[in-house]
């Protein structure tokens, strides 16, 4: 694979990975069985037998499981439709002085739904605490920006975006795993291949971070940033691809 790389190829990668997204995302509304979680809320309500108040779950709602699959590659595949034909003029500025402000703007909605999905597998119903989830990734990823912006009127590497970035997202990463151990201990661990995403997408996401260290290290062919730019589109559609389809082989097959 050559280490140039060019706008036109980048515009050429755009539309590919534009074109995969939305394919996949209609494959999994097309492939997949109907499967519903029950998002609730908890609050307290007051018993007039004992005369205290008792905690209380109540279902607010079902959310479809292949629909919030399915939203997070039409929303890539909008995004880099979008990049390669509209925006493109700006996106190719933008990348000559090391910024992709739409790339952070479509994570921090498409990856903060792919945490949710994960949070959903091991059982985080409640409401309140999947916003968290959301919002704690769609921070980490929007410090991206942040990180890119401030570092336009740096010198030196300003790494403290980065940094608070990473604990931001560090801590849907723990709720989880505290969910995963807490089953366990109970004697209900989760099914194998929600380990399996685990892992892999944890894998997944701690790569974009390290691109974003190689690009603002200049190693190898990271100082070129269009290298990063595509390892980015690349990371992306294999990260989505990878948690959609173990998700649809463990809870979606017909």
């Amino acid at each position: 694979m050559s280490k140039t790389i060019s706008f036109k190829s980048l515009k050429t990668y755009n539309l590919i990975a534009a074109a995969l997204h939305g394919l996949q995302g209609v494959a999994v509304l097309v492939l997949s069985r109907t499967f519903d979680l029950p998002i609730s809320a908890n609050y307290l309500s007051f018993n007039p037998a004992t005369k205290s108040l008792e905690p209380t779950v109540t279902n607010l709602f079902n959310l479809s499981l292949p629909l919030l699959i399915a939203s997070f590659f039409f929303l890539s595949a909008i995004a880099h439709l979008y990049i390669a034909t509209l925006y493109n003029k700006k996106y190719n500025s933008d990348l000559r002085i090391g910024i992709n402000k739409m790339r952070w703007v479509e994570y921090s909605i498409s990856a903060s739904i792919m945490m949710v999905a994960i949070a959903l597998l091991v059982g985080i119903y409640d409401s309140m605490s999947l916003v968290m989830v959301f919002a704690l990734a769609a921070i980490m990823n929007l410090l991206g920006l942040v990180m890119e912006i401030h570092n336009q009127t740096t010198k030196k590497t300003n790494w403290i975006s980065y940094w608070i970035g990473c604990l931001a997202g560090i801590i849907p990463w723990l709720v989880i795993a505290f969910y995963f151990w807490l089953s366990a201990e109970k004697g209900s661990p989760a099914p194998t291949f929600v380990y399996w995403i685990f892992v892999s997408i944890f894998t997944f996401f701690s790569c974009f971070a390290i691109n974003m260290v190689l690009q603002y290290k200049k190693v190898g062919p990271w100082k070129d940033y269009l290298y990063g730019e595509r390892a980015y589109i690349i990371l992306s559609l294999v990260a989505k691809t990878l948690l959609a389809w173990q998700v649809f082989a463990g809870t979606l097959r017909p």
